[in-house]
C-alpha cells in the first residue's frame, strides 16, 4: 500500500474519511447534548418539593420548624440542597387554609406536610385526594375521618397522633398538687371538636378519684371565652383546665389574660400557653412530634403509601411551668413539682 494512501487513511486526510469523521463528530455532539440534557433531567427530578400547610404565624412554629428541619436532617436531607420545601403559613387565618393548599395542590409538591392540627389537615385533604399528606400532629384522626384506623389509614393521610385522653387526667392531678384544696375545677373544651368527648371521660374518672367538682364550659366561638371565664369565677372554680382546639391556639393570649385577670390557677394543651404568659402546661411534645414527621416524609419520598404507614401516637411528654405567672396571681409551686419540670419560665 503506498505509503501517503496509507497515513491518508489514519489521519483522514482523503475526502471520503473526512466526511465520515465530521459525522461522526456531530453523531458525538447530539450524544453529549442531548445526554447532559437527560442527566439534568433526571437530576431536577431527584430533588424532591414538599409542602408545609401552618395554621399559624412562622413566628408561632419556629420550634416545630426546627424540629421538622432537624429530624429532615438526621435523614440526609438538607434544606435547598436535596430537597426543596415550599412553606405556606395561614396566619392564624382560618379562611386562608383552603387558598394556601390549593396553591400547594398547583405547584405538584410531592407531599404535604400538616403542622397545624386539623384544620391544616382537613385543608389538605379537600385539596388532593392523591398527593400524601403528613399530619405532623392531630387529636383525633379517626374521629376527624382523616383515616380509616391509626394501623391502617386507608387514604393518602398518615403521620402522628396526639391522641393521650389520659392527659386530661394528669392534668388534673397537677393542678391538686399545686392547688392542694382544690375542690372545683372549670373544664374549657369545645364539644364539636372530635376527642373532646373521650378527654372529658378522662378528666371525671381522675376528678372521682381526687374528690374533685368539674364545672365543663363549652366554648365554640370566640366570644364564648370571656363568658366561660365569668362563669368559672361564678361558679367559684379553683382552677381552671383547658382542654384546647385550634381555636383556642389561635386566642390563647385571650384565655392567658382572663385567667390571670380571674387570678386563676390554669393548665393548658401545650407550651404556647405557657410562652404567652399561662402557668403550666402537661403536653404531648409537639417539637418530638415534627421530628418524627420526618420519617414519614422520608418513607413516602421512597416509594411507602401513606395507606400503608400506621399512624403513630405520642411518646414523649413535657411539664412546661411559668413562675412569673404564679408570683403574680399569688401561688407558690411546690419544690417537688417544679424538680419535675423539663421547662421552668422565670
Amino acid at each position: 500500500m503506498d505509503k501517503t494512501v496509507w497515513i491518508n487513511a489514519l489521519t483522514g486526510n482523503n475526502r471520503k474519511s473526512k466526511i465520515q469523521n465530521l459525522k461522526l463528530a456531530g453523531f458525538l455532539a447530539v450524544f453529549l447534548v442531548v445526554g447532559v440534557g437527560l442527566a439534568e433531567a433526571q437530576q431536577r427530578k431527584k430533588v424532591p418539593r414538599i409542602g408545609s400547610l401552618g395554621g399559624a404565624s412562622p413566628a408561632a412554629l419556629s420550634a416545630r420548624t426546627e424540629a421538622f428541619r432537624q429530624g429532615l436532617r438526621k435523614l440526609g436531607y438538607v434544606e435547598g440542597k436535596n430537597i426543596v420545601i415550599e412553606w405556606r403559613h395561614a396566619e392564624g387565618k382560618a379562611e386562608r387554609m383552603s387558598e394556601l393548599a390549593t396553591e400547594l395542590v398547583r405547584l405538584k409538591v410531592d407531599l404535604i406536610v400538616s403542622p397545624g392540627g386539623a384544620p391544616t389537615t382537613r385543608a389538605a385533604k379537600e385539596a388532593t385526594i392523591t398527593i400524601p399528606i403528613v399530619m405532623a400532629q392531630d387529636g383525633d384522626p379517626v374521629g376527624s375521618g382523616f383515616v380509616a384506623s391509626l394501623a391502617r389509614p386507608g387514604g393518602n393521610i398518615t403521620g402522628l397522633s396526639t391522641l393521650a385522653p389520659e392527659l386530661s387526667g394528669k392534668q388534673l392531678e397537677l393542678l391538686k398538687e399545686i392547688v392542694p384544696r382544690l375542690s372545683r375545677v372549670a373544664v374549657l373544651g369545645t364539644s364539636t371538636r372530635p376527642g373532646t368527648a373521650q378527654q372529658l371521660r378522662e378528666t371525671e374518672l381522675a376528678a372521682g378519684a381526687l374528690g374533685v367538682k368539674l364545672q365543663y364550659l363549652d366554648v365554640l366561638d370566640p366570644k364564648d371565652i370571656e363568658t366561660a371565664f365569668r362563669a368559672a369565677s361564678k361558679g367559684r372554680a379553683d382552677a381552671v383546665l383547658v382542654l384546647g382546639g385550634p381555636l383556642f391556639t389561635f386566642q390563647r393570649t385571650q384565655f392567658v389574660e382572663l385567667a390571670a385577670k380571674s387570678r386563676l390557677p390554669a393548665i393548658y394543651p401545650s407550651p404556647e400557653f405557657v410562652e404567652a404568659g399561662g402557668l403550666m402546661t402537661y403536653s404531648v411534645s409537639r417539637t418530638d412530634l415534627h421530628r418524627r414527621a420526618a420519617t414519614y416524609v422520608d418513607k413516602i419520598l421512597k416509594g411507602a403509601k401513606p395507606a400503608d404507614l400506621p399512624v403513630e401516637q405520642p411518646t414523649k411528654f413535657e411539664l412546661v411551668i411559668n413562675l412569673k405567672t404564679a408570683r403574680q396571681i399569688g401561688l407558690t409551686i411546690p419544690p417537688n413539682v417544679l424538680a419535675r419540670a423539663d421547662k421552668v419560665i422565670k
